[in-house]
């Protein structure tokens, strides 16, 4: 971990995202006006680091039966284990084209690192969706912080 803490980059934000290069899930978080991260596209750039409790924003990618569903960058991201401790929740970004496989990536982290799954959006969001995450997400953190003090 020493390794990847030197040439990461750090942060300290409650909501990290990834968005491919269509960018339609960096579009969705920049309109909730909050603070957040956007995890590196290139492998070539340095890695994230999260310096407190987040919530994760993603999209779903690829095939059949859920294989390549999570983008690569997110299991990167996610192989940290400081990361991985500090994730509380995760929002899926998809297209209802995909069926089954609708948001099926944030299914698939919140089970394999034990966290809900806020909430799903289809493309960019709707104006809706922007609010009711919002809202959520400030519901999220003060139920969190008070079941921990």
């Amino acid at each position: 971990m020493a390794a990847l803490a030197v040439d990461a980059t750090v942060t300290d934000s409650a909501l990290i995202c990834f968005s491919s290069s269509s960018e339609n899930t960096l579009r969705f978080v920049r309109k909730l006006g909050m603070d957040f991260a956007r995890l590196p596209l290139y492998a070539k750039e340095a890695p994230l680091l999260a310096t407190q409790p987040f919530v994760l924003v993603l999209p779903t990618y690829g095939g059949t039966g859920g294989e390549g569903s999570v983008p690569k960058q997110v299991i990167r991201f996610l192989n940290e284990p400081r990361n991985r401790e500090l994730l509380r929740g995760v929002i899926g970004a998809g297209n209802t084209n995909f069926g089954d496989n609708y948001c099926l990536a944030a299914d698939i982290v919140a089970a394999k690192c034990k966290v809900p799954h806020l909430y799903n959006f289809e493309l960019m969001g709707t104006p809706e969706d922007i609010s009711r995450v919002r809202t959520g997400l400030e519901t999220f953190w003060t139920r969190l912080s008070q079941t921990r003090s």
